[in-house]
């Protein structure tokens, strides 16, 4: 099992086989799944099995988050090639309710920016945010995402958000 970030609040890492029903209970309150996108239980399965295969693969993924204090299960975070613009990568994240507000969502989307400016050769990271979401919009703000103007994504509109690459 792989630590993608640690730090002495939370830790980063791949999913274990055995935490399918962890995985899938964060999808079960309906104000933690407020503003993604419609999926099926059957698709958030599908989603966990994609996950593990990714590990295998070496491939950008979703990870656990969990709480180094407790161990407790605190949410999962995303990095993949975007959709809209394959050369960038689109981060996410979905937290359970009990660590909003708390500053995680916004180390944790430094570590999974840093990581993938890290490991792929991409110049720029991207994320994306129902318009309404106005947390997560600003965590991306604090985290150094600049937003931009919003995309258009089945027929829908979404908040769009970019940090390019530091130049070292």
């Amino acid at each position: 099992m792989s630590t993608l970030y640690q730090s002495p609040r939370i830790i980063i890492r791949e999913f274990l086989p055995q935490e399918q029903q962890t995985f899938l209970g964060l999808f079960e309150d309906n104000q933690v799944t407020q503003y993604l996108p419609y999926a099926s239980p059957e698709r958030y399965l599908e989603m966990f099995n994609e996950l593990l295969e990714n590990y295998e693969k070496k491939n950008l993924s979703r990870w656990a988050i969990f709480d180094t204090t407790n161990n407790n299960f605190i949410g999962m975070c995303v990095a993949r090639v975007f959709v809209h613009n394959t050369n960038q990568i689109e981060i996410g994240y979905v937290l359970s309710r009990a660590y909003w507000g708390k500053g995680v969502a916004t180390e944790v989307c430094k570590a999974i920016t840093q990581y993938s400016f890290a490991n792929t050769a991409t110049k720029e990271v991207v994320a994306i945010t129902d318009l309404d979401n106005t947390g997560s919009q600003n965590v991306l703000q604090k985290a150094g995402f600049e937003r931009l103007n919003n995309l258009i994504r089945n027929e829908e509109e979404i908040a769009y958000f970019k940090i390019e690459r530091p130049l070292v």
